[in-house]
């Protein structure tokens, strides 16, 4: 990019602001691709301009390799152009008016003006083609997503004040709040979900808006609240987000029991505000990510205490109790995630940890035999890594006393389970028999018999670790007497 293209983003011959500096020096590295492309554009009489999120990330110097185009071409047109120069061309968004190309490692969305219209009633947009760069930047969500980048000339389209409120860091839309919400609901999700993702505040009228109609998120599919919300739990800072969630009752929509965490408390029955509590421990989760989001241990570190609400009870001493609120809240997770369509495995995972974040307490006083830890190593399997962070970052209490105790009693307990998997291999507690043995020894066929006894000599080497062949064949032997399965 000369200097002489690169002018143009000072539209007024202002110097250049840090911002535009940093969308120079990072339209620098995709240029090459992207003037090219807008060069055949040019020759075949269409415009074409880099727009939306990718705009607003070379603003902020951290562009990608994804990056979104707009144009005056319809699809079958921008087909006609990019046969021939693009190394694959995908079509999965066509009736969306969108055609997707790869190009030197750059992954590049080619999508024809649009002017959405929707129905209020149902949960889609309907795509109709726009006419105009402007039109199509107005129908965006926010201002910091409404810039454009005309190619090859360079040119910066700003009609809404994008590049002050990214400034500002404020998220903010082109058109009214109501307006737009109305048009699209998800886009309340959404001003969350970027309030978390690059700590902006959140506009007051904005904010207004989504409170007033937060109801109007009823209308969107259970899949793209998935999706968004999976985003805002995964953003640089997801507590600002969950909180604007749930002052603006959209949480109350989709994930009611973020809400219900909000418990009164009051002097006859104290306990810790589980509210609190529960944002704190997602903020120590996300401390102990080793790189990059960790979802299911930030949505377990979320989840892990929804049972309080429904196990809560005050004893006749006035102390407040949540007893068994480990199985109920697993429960709620487990319906909670199935209803927002989460994958099976991902749902498994995350519920698990729900239901395991509580069994370390105790082992402090000392009650856990050998037996206990390998239990607790083969409960948890693969995500006993994941486990270890849940529990240390379930330690919030301000009684440096106490969390000095506990961080110290799962070091401890760290420390035993690294010297048994030492021993024994903990990562892969098999029975000392397998199923072979099994028939073999007992002489019966495949089938629910070999299942059981499997189930058995396991529990046994999870109580009594490893055995020997003759010990483990003499205790099966006992075990298939006492079932009636050999004389």
């Amino acid at each position: 990019m000369s200097d002489a293209a690169s002018a143009p983003y000072a539209a007024d011959r202002r110097e250049l602001t840090a911002a535009q500096r940093n969308a120079v020096a990072e339209l620098l590295r995709v240029s090459p691709v992207a003037d090219e492309l807008g060069r055949r554009f040019a020759k075949a009489g269409h415009e074409l301009h880099l727009v939306g999120g990718s705009v607003r990330d070379a603003l902020l110097g951290r562009l990608g390799n994804d990056l979104d185009f707009c144009t005056d071409a319809l699809p079958d047109e921008t087909l006609r152009i990019v046969r021939g120069w693009a190394e694959s061309i995908w079509e999965t968004g066509r009736e969306f008016g969108t055609i997707g190309v790869q190009r030197d490692g750059l992954l590049l969305e080619i999508t024809t003006y649009r002017a959405e219209v929707y129905d209020q009633v149902s949960r889609n947009p309907v795509v109709q083609y726009g006419t105009s760069l402007i039109e199509d930047l107005k129908r965006r969500d926010f201002t910091i997503n409404a810039m454009a980048v005309s190619l090859p000339d360079h040119r910066f389209t700003d009609p809404y004040g994008g590049l002050d409120d990214l400034a500002a860091k404020i998220v903010r839309t082109p058109a009214s709040p109501e307006e737009s919400f109305r048009d699209d609901p998800l886009r309340m999700l959404r001003a969350a979900r970027f309030a978390a993702q690059l700590r902006f505040a959140v506009h007051p009228d904005v904010r207004e808006a989504m409170t007033r109609m937060a109801a109007d998120l009823d209308r969107i599919t259970a899949e793209r609240i998935r999706d968004e919300f999976t985003k805002l739990l995964c953003g640089a800072d997801p507590i600002t987000g969950l909180r604007l969630l749930v002052d603006t009752g959209l949480a109350e929509r989709f994930l009611p029991e973020l809400t219900g965490l909000k418990l009164e408390i009051d002097e006859h029955a104290q306990h810790k505000d589980v509210y609190e509590h529960t944002l704190t421990v997602v903020s120590n989760a996300v401390s102990h990510e080793d790189e990059g989001c960790d979802f299911i241990l930030r949505m377990a570190a979320l989840m892990h205490d929804v049972g309080k609400p429904a196990t809560k009870s005050v004893g006749p001493d006035g102390r407040v109790s949540f007893h068994h609120h480990e199985v109920v809240g697993a429960r709620l997770t487990k319906a909670r995630m199935k209803a927002l369509r989460y994958p099976k495995d991902v749902t498994a995972k995350v519920t698990a940890l729900v239901a395991l974040h509580l069994r370390f307490y105790g082992y402090g006083r000392g009650e856990w035999t050998d037996s206990a830890v390998r239990r607790y190593v083969a409960d948890a399997g693969d995500l006993l890594p994941r486990l270890h962070k849940l529990t240390r970052s379930d330690c919030t209490t301000r009684n440096r006393r106490k969390a000095a105790q506990l961080a110290a009693d799962y070091d401890a307990l760290e420390e035993r389970i690294a010297r048994i998997a030492a021993e024994e291999d903990l990562a892969r507690v098999r029975p000392d028999l397998d199923g072979n043995a099994i028939m073999e020894l007992l002489g019966v066929p495949p089938g629910p018999v070999v299942g059981r006894a499997w189930k058995h000599l396991k529990d046994l080497r999870l109580e009594r670790g490893p055995l020997e062949r003759d010990e483990a064949e003499a205790e099966l032997l006992r075990w298939a007497r006492e079932q009636g399965v050999v004389e």
